[in-house]
């Protein structure tokens, strides 16, 4: 069985991330999302709300896939969290030329760590390749519309986190 891991912090899950999720389901018989506890970040989500939020909409997309989808919370080191679920290959968003940079590097030291790990690159497509969680949140903070950028329950829980229902 092919396992494959999408990390990120998911703050909210986006159109971008779907679009990730949707296409990596394709290459894996399992992918899990792994959910990053990250207290530097200061989330606006709880890892609670935000892994109710990503297993609401993974489940459609498992159902339209066929592709077997878990949420998975992890707070150790991406390498250690692929090993944990039995990964072989970690699936990266990409949007612009500076997330390579970082990737490149986190691809680096990954190898080190554990070189059975492959990582796969994969861009959004065009429609999405500016969405940002960080960016998402500050719109929606500042009343802009981001209907656009996330689904319509994800929408609903920014509305109700700041306070706008």
């Amino acid at each position: 069985m092919r396992i494959g891991l999408y990390p990120g912090t998911f703050d909210p899950i986006t159109l971008g991330h779907i679009d990730i999720i949707r296409r990596a389901s394709a290459l894996v018989d399992k992918l899990v999302i792994g959910v990053a506890i990250n207290r530097d970040k200061g989330p606006m989500f709880t890892l609670e709300e935000r892994v109710v939020m990503i297993e609401a909409e993974c489940a459609k997309l498992s159902e339209e896939t066929g592709t077997e989808i878990v949420v998975h919370p992890f707070e150790n080191l991406l390498i250690d969290c692929a090993r944990d679920v039995g990964a072989q290959i970690i699936v990266r968003g990409l949007r612009a030329v500076a997330d390579f940079e970082y990737e490149y590097q986190m691809v680096g030291m990954n190898r080190v760590l554990d070189s059975s790990v492959e990582t796969v690159f994969l861009m959004a497509e065009a429609r999405h390749q500016a969405i940002a969680s960080k960016l998402v949140k500050e719109i929606a903070r500042l009343d802009g519309d981001v209907s656009s950028f996330v689904t319509p329950l994800v929408f609903d829980e920014l509305r109700k986190r700041l306070g706008k229902t």
